[in-house]
């Protein structure tokens, strides 16, 4: 529901979490190389898994970004009244 009291210059963070997205995948990657290289397989495995959830969160993210703002109402677009009387959803 709209109140009219959001800011006026309220920002995505979508770009922040699409830089650490990528932060993590690089050091998620270089971490299980480096594991995998050390031989040790568990922590290879747990830095292979931290990266497919870095790399879901990062897709999220450009899909996001991608997809472009969506419709904000104006400063001339008055707050939503609130519904009057009883709800009608309840018995």
């Amino acid at each position: 529901m709209r109140t009219g009291s959001e800011p006026t210059t309220a920002r995505s963070s979508l770009r922040v979490r699409f830089w650490l997205s990528v932060w993590g995948v690089v050091w998620t990657v270089a971490g299980t190389a480096a594991f995998a290289l050390a031989g040790h397989p568990g922590w290879a495995l747990a830095c292979g898994m931290l990266f497919l959830v870095v790399a879901a969160d990062l897709a999220f993210v450009v899909r996001h970004i991608r997809q472009g703002p969506h419709y904000q109402p104006g400063r001339d677009v008055p707050p939503y009244e609130p519904p009057h009387g009883p709800p009608t959803d309840r018995p």
